[in-house]
Parts: C-alpha cells; structure tokens; sequence
C-alpha cells in the first residue's frame, strides 16, 4: 500500500483502533497501540521495538515494551473487524500454522521444532492460526502460541516465561478446535472449513465437525484409512490408485500468482449412511506436471459438486498468504518480546493491522470500480 492510500484510509485506521480504545484506563497505552498499529503499517523496512519507538517519536522502546507487557488485547476486536468488512455466508475458515524463528532458550514455547516457515527443525515459536476467506479478501481472525509438553511440564519455566499456572499442554489439533469454536460461538459466516494435513489426518477434528454439521474439505495423508460404500476400510492412496482415467477432470483450484492454478481433480464417494441432505467424499488432487498426488476427506451438501470441492481446497493458499503478507507488510514475526502476554499482544496488533491493509485495499477496490460505473 502507497503512503498517499494509508493516509486516505487513516480514518478507517481510528475506527479500528477506536475498538481496543475501551480496553484501556489511561490515555498513555490508548495512544501507544494506535502509534503501534500505524508504525507496523507505515511501510518501514524493519518493524521491531526500537524502529516503532523512532516512528513514534520516543527514545527508546520502553514505553512500546510496556504496551506489549501489560495490555489486554481483545481478540474479538479483531474477528469482528475482519467479518464487518469481510464477511460472506460463503466464506472459508483456514487453519495453519506458522513458525517464529529464534534464538536462546527463554521466549514462551520456544524449542527445536518442524517449522514449515523454514521447512526444517529449527529453534523457533509456532503460531496457530484461523484465517477468514471470502471473495472480498482474507485476513487472520485468531491465533494461540504452542507450547511443547516440555514447556508445560516446567511451571517454573512457565512462570519466568509469564505463562499463566491454568495454561497446560494442547496439542494443535485442540487448539484448531477451540479456535473453531469461538468463530462457531461469535456466528461466523462460512459454508466451509478446510486446513492441511497436519490438521486434517486427525479423525477426531474431523468428527468433531461433522458432529457440529460444518461443511469442510481436509487434507489427510496418504496412508489415512476411510470406511468404503461397502463398509470396509481402505487406505485412502489405493481406493485413488483403483479409480479409471475417466474418473478424472481438470479443474482450476482458482488464482495463483502465475495464473490459474490448474490440476487434475477425482472424487469417490465415502460411507454407507450419509446424513440426510449430507455427502462424504475422498478427493484427490494430481499435479498436471510432475504427478504429484494429494488427499483430502470432504463433508457436505449431498449436491456439492467436485468443482466446489476442488476450489474449497484450493483456498487453503490463503492463509499462507496472509502469513506472507502479515509478516512482510505488518511486522508479524519482528517482535522482540520473550513473555507469553507480550507475544499475544504483539501478534492482536499485527494481525489487526494486516486487517486494516486488507480491508483498506477493498474498500479502494470497491471505490474504482464505482467510480469506472459512472
């Protein structure tokens, strides 16, 4: 975004801001966070404590360290914010995780972990994250800060971290759910849900959807087993494998940066009994190039086509470019912070900002285009 199109939309800025305002007893901290929000937006090379001190003014990072320390950040601010300008009964809630690369031993969750950011094991933070898609645009509505069992069996080391005594261990897949569920309870808007395989290959989450009648298209892993029409169980790369060529269409799964994202799509119906207006599904993604084979676990409208299927799954690339932009343009992982509630309130404010840019980028786009209508 242009410095001439943030400062159009600096009002739209206040009007977020003017969300958390309530959260604060003393105007210090209310006019911090709004400096934070419009430093982590003002298209600084770099976005730490230090550079957002300068932005504002300050000598150095205290104040700003302070904000992050000891504020309490509404996270539903944010969702709100998001599904306002957002929000489309046809929306798609994404769940991922992200890796923070770091070092030394001392920031909550920190450990030597698989980061898809890196793509290895590395010493890093994972963020787990809900991201909302419509066609207006995609935003981040949620996150929680994982914490190994290594951590959780450490109070001590919880408590140097500012890890409060009632946080225990959950895995991600528990933390996807509990995320799931605040958007559930705050009447989200979306037809669909879909995340990764990391995600995905657990039965139980995919139970627990079905149980709460939510649509969603999961990726799984080739050795996942599902019950056939004829009520045996097969894994889910041989039921794929024994489909005929003509089983398969070519299907854009929507948009890429290089054009549309095209592969070869195929479908078999799952499960004996289906719930009444309801479809269970194994859909299988094949790379038009290299042959590559992907495999996800459907639920949904029994009249869903595997159109609709292939571009559900297709919008999981979303989130990964919402943890893209939001690191590159809303300073998501240039916190320099160690404690539990200073990663939270730093990753509310970036995700509130990025929030902003995306909805400012929509609103500007609905501007041009009524003003090409007249």
């Amino acid at each position: 975004m242009t410095a001439i199109e943030v400062d159009q939309w600096s009002g739209e800025l206040d009007r977020l801001h003017a969300r958390f305002a309530d959260r604060f007893t003393r105007s210090e901290p209310r006019r911090r966070a709004r400096q934070y929000l419009s430093g982590l937006v003002a298209g600084l090379d770099r976005k730490n404590g230090w550079i957002l001190a300068e932005q504002a003014g300050d000598l150095t990072p205290d104040g700003m360290q302070r904000l992050l320390r000891w504020a309490d950040w509404d996270i539903d601010a944010v969702r709100d914010y998001v599904i306002e300008h957002l929000g489309d009964p046809r929306g798609v809630l994404i769940i991922d995780g992200t890796g923070f690369l770091k070092k030394g031993v001392k920031s909550a969750g920190v450990a030597r972990q698989y980061s898809g950011t890196a793509g290895r094991i590395e010493n890093c933070q994972i963020g787990v994250f809900l991201a909302y898609r419509s066609t207006r645009g995609h935003a981040l509505i949620d996150r929680q800060l994982y914490l190994p069992q290594a951590w959780t069996d450490d109070r001590d080391r919880c408590r140097v971290a500012g890890v409060p005594d009632e946080v225990g261990f959950a895995t991600k897949v528990q933390m996807a759910r509990e995320m799931l569920t605040r958007a559930f309870a705050a009447g989200v808007p979306a037809a669909w849900v879909t995340m990764d395989e990391a995600y995905g290959q657990s039965k139980s989450l995919r139970v627990w959807l079905e149980d709460h009648d939510q649509p969603h298209v999961v990726a799984t892993c080739c050795n996942d087993d599902v019950v056939t029409t004829s009520m045996g169980r097969a894994r889910v790369d041989e039921l794929i494998a024994s489909l005929p060529g003509r089983a398969w269409s070519r299907i854009s799964a929507g948009a890429g940066a290089h054009g549309p994202r095209k592969y070869w799509w195929a479908r078999v119906p799952i499960r004996v009994f289906w719930r009444p207006g309801r479809g269970h599904w194994l859909l299988a993604r094949r790379s038009m190039s290299t042959g590559e084979l992907a495999y996800y676990v459907c639920y949904g409208p029994r009249k869903t086509r595997l159109l609709d299927l292939a571009r559900i799954a297709g919008t999981r690339w979303a989130v990964e470019e919402c943890f893209q932009q939001a690191k590159g343009q809303a300073g998501l992982d240039e916190y320099q912070v160690r404690d539990w509630r200073a990663w939270y309130a730093h990753i509310t404010l970036s995700m509130a900002a990025y929030a902003w840019l995306v909805v400012a980028r929509a609103l500007t786009a609905t501007e041009q285009t009524a003003a090409m209508a007249t």
